[in-house]
């Protein structure tokens, strides 16, 4: 009986914390709490490959993101906790390639994904994946693709639970 009610606790917990969480497009006034979040994506990024990553300059993350509001082929979802930012995905959709051997399809492509440590595995990531998704749809994308760091064993696990899988592993020989 004690198992079920924890577990009924656990799911109600769940509930209420996904119902907190207000996903919605990026704004200009929430570059702060990107800059930051982005921190902890970079830190990400050093830990996996640092022979590709660093961590970005101050600045350099409000120019980016500047760029990704006023494109077109571009979005950033925001994950909301009553006002502020715990999370963000950055979206990119491309047309098809024009290559006679590539069927003309067209994708989305998910380039950045962050939660803040401290909320994670609360639903905060499906549900910005959710809205990239519907974001693909209404841009008629026929795919989403999206990679990740080998050794992210927890990343990997969390795309193919959103439906994500396998097909193609990207390989590099260093020249320098």
């Amino acid at each position: 009986m004690r198992f079920l009610q924890l577990l009924s606790e656990s799911f109600m917990m769940d509930w209420i914390t996904i119902k907190m969480i207000t996903i919605r497009k990026a704004k200009k006034e929430d570059s702060d709490a990107i800059e930051a979040l982005y921190v902890e994506l970079e830190k990400d990024g050093v830990f996996y490959q640092p022979e590709h990553f660093v961590l970005s300059k101050a600045g350099e993350r409000s120019r980016q993101m500047e760029r990704i509001l006023s494109s077109e082929n571009q979005v950033m979802f925001v994950a909301d906790d009553d006002g502020t930012v715990v999370g963000f995905a950055h979206v990119l959709f491309a047309k098809a390639k024009p290559f006679s051997c590539l069927k003309p399809q067209s994708n989305i492509y998910l380039q950045d994904l962050v939660v803040t440590q401290s909320r994670r595995n609360c639903k905060i990531g499906t549900m910005l994946l959710d809205a990239a998704k519907k974001y693909g749809i209404e841009k008629g994308a026929d795919f989403f693709r999206t990679q990740v760091f080998p050794g992210n064993v927890d990343g990997l696990r969390f795309y193919e639970r959103n439906g994500f899988s396998t097909k193609m592993i990207t390989i590099e020989c260093p020249l320098k």
